[in-house]
């Protein structure tokens, strides 16, 4: 058995699970609903305040197809955990804007960065992502906050906001992931007094 896929789903109150006959897996919460299609040969089964995914043998491959249930049973597992913790707490990405003049404001959902260039450029938000914009105490820079119910949505919308100005590597200047760490390069120092002596 694969150890992630084994383990139990306990659902918080008001969290259900159903999967139809194509697979297709929809997750209703509190903060909304989510659906993902899951291999068909995969089974979601809830029972009470619990949900088991389960697999249709414990061969690593199939004799007929070329499919891996065993891997195929920890990964729906953790995408359905993400799923019921998407629907009950949300998730979010947190980006720190350095650089001098470097900003960042919310025009309705639109994000509007400032990040060195001639003209702001807008980042307009995918179906169940929300832009919100704050300061970090300690550094005084702006932070983007990129929250939703959906886990790789989330992740990969603040993925695409960090490629627009990703950090130089002399002074660490533009979009990263909060908490990230940048290795700086050394820059160039000139020889100085070298001129006029004999």
């Amino acid at each position: 058995m694969s150890r992630i896929g084994k383990r139990p789903i306990v659902l918080p109150a008001g969290v259900s699970v159903t999967q139809d006959a194509q697979g297709v897996v929809t997750v209703k919460g509190p903060k909304g609903t989510l659906q993902r299609a899951l291999h068909p040969a995969i089974k979601v089964v809830q029972e009470g305040n619990t949900v088991r995914v389960e697999r249709p043998t414990d061969e690593g491959k199939s004799t007929d197809r070329s499919e891996n249930f065993r891997a195929l049973h920890g990964l729906s597992r953790t995408l359905v955990a993400n799923m019921v913790e998407g629907v009950t707490k949300g998730f979010e990405k947190q980006l720190e804007i350095q650089g001098v003049g470097f900003r960042a404001a919310v025009q309705g959902k639109v994000l509007q960065l400032n990040v060195g260039y001639s003209h702001a450029i807008e980042v307009l938000p995918r179906e169940g992502i929300d832009f919100s914009v704050t300061t970090d105490p300690q550094t005084r820079n702006p932070v983007i906050v990129v929250s939703g119910i959906d886990k790789e949505r989330v992740g990969q919308t603040a993925a695409e906001i960090r490629r627009l100005r990703e950090p130089e590597p002399y002074k660490g200047k533009g979009i990263r992931y909060k908490g990230e760490v940048i290795r700086l390069k050394q820059g160039k120092s000139g020889k100085r007094g070298a001129k006029g002596k004999k």
